[in-house]
């Protein structure tokens, strides 16, 4: 067996004896009545928490290609901690066009009932998002876990959908209660071409100088959150996360970079390697250069993100993340 299914296999079973144990202190029988336990897993199960964590939402909001995939499957590799990846209960990325038919997706009522001749409105799909997030909620706090959701901002900020015709996931959460969250950058030069490289230019025109103004309406709507360079992040990837960590109100730990190969995230695309470090930019072909040259929208992102302006020769990480 490798080092990677040990460590799942590991994992799998500490979270089985956790949920017996936590069923079993749920029994309400006061702690000098209960049977000695064997392990000293099972003696400090039973003493830790007789309360629900805190129903604190938890959430992380980027753009697509930096960095974002890296950096929450750290997040996810905390200790008790349920992360949901690219989350946006108002999504029609998906949506069929005339013609084809709905993708398969069995266990998603919200996309379903949208894509059926007689649909769910938008805020039917709110009020589907609220009850899924009460049952949520109220399942893993109940067994110590904590919730983080990964945003999906490209589907509201990146596509023909009018950014500002709907509530952002941030924005979804705080009206239903308290809400941490944080937001993750990169150069946005090296995010751009990755997406080109991607396919993932959902808007138009595809330029640098439109996907900056993008990214401008993204941090308007976003004002006020926290925000962690994924360039530093890179540089200092403990230190980093204990900042994320503290931000989001979750427990802190070192290492957890070693335990990435077993968390799994969708839209994990880019690094093949588990190994974090700064990669050389690519070459950047003319015709992107002359774009930057003449881009106002760009020059101002930079300057309000505080990245340099110029994309020659300067070290950046070339992945789709």
């Amino acid at each position: 067996m490798s080092e990677t299914s040990q460590a799942k296999a590991l994992l799998d079973t500490l979270d089985t004896a956790l949920d017996l144990l936590m069923d079993y202190g749920q029994q309400g029988l006061p702690l000098d009545q209960i049977e000695p336990l064997n392990s000293l897993l099972e003696q400090c199960e039973a003493i830790s928490r007789s309360e629900p964590l805190p129903e604190i939402q938890r959430s992380i909001h980027h753009f697509a290609c930096t960095g974002g995939t890296l950096i929450s499957r750290c997040v996810g590799a905390v200790a008790n901690v349920t992360l949901l990846s690219e989350i946006d209960p108002l999504s029609e990325l998906l949506f069929p066009q005339a013609g084809q038919k709905p993708k398969f997706n069995p266990s998603d009522l919200i996309y379903t009932a949208r894509v059926v001749p007689r649909p769910l409105s938008a805020s039917g799909a709110e009020a589907v998002f609220d009850a899924a997030m009460d049952a949520l909620m109220a399942e893993l706090s109940g067994r110590g876990r904590y919730l983080v959701l990964r945003d999906h901002a490209h589907s509201q900020f990146c596509t023909t959908t009018d950014p500002s015709s709907r509530p952002t996931l941030r924005e979804l959460l705080e009206r239903r209660g308290p809400t941490m969250s944080v937001v993750t950058i990169r150069h946005p030069i090296d995010s751009f071409v990755s997406l080109k490289r991607q396919g993932w230019m959902h808007f138009e025109p595809a330029t640098l100088d439109e996907y900056s103004a993008r990214y401008h309406l993204f941090l308007e709507a976003h004002k006020g959150l926290p925000i962690v360079r994924y360039e530093t992040f890179l540089e200092t990837p403990d230190e980093t996360l204990r900042k994320i960590c503290a931000e989001l109100h979750l427990p802190s730990q070192d290492g957890l970079t070693d335990l990435l190969e077993i968390v799994s995230l969708s839209g994990d695309s880019g690094r093949s390697s588990n190994v974090i470090a700064p990669r050389r930019r690519r070459p950047m072909p003319q015709p992107l250069l002359n774009e930057v040259s003449k881009s106002v929208a760009y020059v101002e992102l930079c300057d309000r993100l505080g990245y340099p302006v110029s994309v020659v020769d300067e070290q950046a990480t070339d992945l789709v993340v």
